[in-house]
């Protein structure tokens, strides 16, 4: 098969964030199939430009076998009308471009939601080129921005709900890496519309190694730094432990809080904490080698009523690494392991609690925690296995079309 995807948010692994579509295309690629990704490089999260375009306005580029098409949009920062500015200029360069770049006729086009404009243009070359659909939905747009606060009547809002039903309508199957989004899409379309096909982690780019004993230990968070991040729990529970015993708080990654944090940081002197610049998706393994806990909060929000599918906690699992998870999404891959704690969101004295309880177990105990979520995430959420379920969906999809 030829497949198209179009992920105006994609990345690979030289980059920091989830790297999806990267892994699955590299997989379907192994088992014969042509990827190409089509997505912007300016940085969601670094809000940066990570490729050089001079006076173009695209590149083409291949990596690890995937063609992969960049689109030039512009620079934003936050969540306001810059970046909406940005989505729409992905929308219609992708639209003006595709066509001129006289590509091999694509077998299946994916649109991948982080925003619907992508999912659109994605549909809109699909019936250009009489190509299956696949609607990819990770976040439920407009549902997402309305639980954030944004008002149900707000203009851009209503144009957003009026889009989702008209691509839920269009698609001929519907993905969801989120496990109980049919919860929501179903009252707009069918049950066998909908497949859940999880985020995942590639477990040759995260060895398992048991974690001995070290002078410090060290407790990790890594990835985005947003509000929805929920890290000032983490300060706190630093804080009412400072000088005390031999632990240690790393973040690394980058976002809209980080400034905030680091004044938290600077203002009570932690002399425990550490918050570094993000990093490749490549060089993540060695920093959660590296910890001795590894940590993921979110904020309560009905947000994730709908469940969670995060890059970072399946990347943490792979390691073999104690995971604390504060957070009260309806499902829950580390109770689901059954290893690992699981904690209320913004409980700072039951965070601390569960640290000095992991800390005060013997290194044994730490390694068998470690290993038993480790044999979880290679049995559930190893690419391979995914994208089994991916491969099949779309070649059925193509017999279809074909028969």
């Amino acid at each position: 098969m030829n497949i198209w995807i179009f992920n105006h948010h994609a990345l690979t692994p030289d980059m920091s964030g989830g790297t999806r579509h990267y892994d699955f295309a590299k997989e379907l690629i192994k088992r014969g199939h042509k990827v190409t990704i089509v997505a912007s490089s300016f940085h969601y999260s670094k809000y940066q430009e990570m490729k050089e375009y001079g006076d173009k306005e695209y590149l083409l580029e291949s990596i690890d076998g995937i063609d992969f098409i960049w689109i030039k949009t512009p620079a934003y920062f936050g969540n306001g009308i810059s970046r909406v500015k940005n989505m729409l200029s992905y929308t219609f360069k992708v639209l003006k471009i595709m066509p001129t770049l006289n590509l091999s006729k694509p077998d299946i086009i994916i649109g991948s939601s982080v925003h619907l404009f992508a999912v659109w243009v994605a549909y809109k070359l699909a019936q250009k080129y009489k190509t299956p659909f696949i609607m990819e939905v990770r976040d439920l747009w407009p549902q997402t921005l309305i639980d954030m606060g944004i008002s149900k009547w707000h203009p851009f809002i209503l144009l957003l709900g009026w889009l989702e039903k008209y691509l839920y309508k269009k698609a001929d199957k519907i993905i969801s890496n989120l496990p109980y989004a049919y919860d929501y899409i179903g009252q707009f379309v069918e049950r066998e519309k909908f497949i859940w096909i999880s985020n995942g982690v590639d477990l040759s780019n995260i060895r398992y190694v048991p974690k001995e004993r070290s002078e410090k230990f060290v407790i990790s968070y890594t990835g985005a730094i947003g509000v929805a991040n929920n890290l000032q729990i983490l300060l706190d529970a630093a804080k009412k432990l400072q000088g005390e015993k031999d632990i240690y708080f790393t973040i690394v990654g980058d976002g809209a809080e980080k400034k905030k944090l680091k004044k938290f940081v600077k203002e009570n002197n932690l002399q425990n904490v550490s918050i570094e610049n993000s990093v490749p998706k490549s060089e993540v393994s060695n920093i959660l080698q590296n910890s001795n806990v590894l940590f993921l909060s979110l904020i309560d929000s009905p947000l994730y009523r709908f469940g969670i599918s995060l890059n970072k906690l399946f990347d943490y699992m792979a390691s073999g690494r104690v995971t604390i998870f504060a957070g009260n999404s309806k499902n829950n891959p580390v109770k689901d392991a059954n290893a690992g704690y699981s904690i209320a969101p913004d409980d700072v004295e039951q965070l601390e609690k569960t640290i000095l309880e992991i800390y005060n177990l013997p290194n044994e105990e730490r390694i068998k925690i470690g290993e038993k979520i480790r044999s979880y995430a290679e049995k559930n959420y190893s690419i391979e296995i995914l994208t089994d379920k991916l491969e099949n969906l779309l070649k059925d999809e193509v017999k279809k079309i074909n028969a």
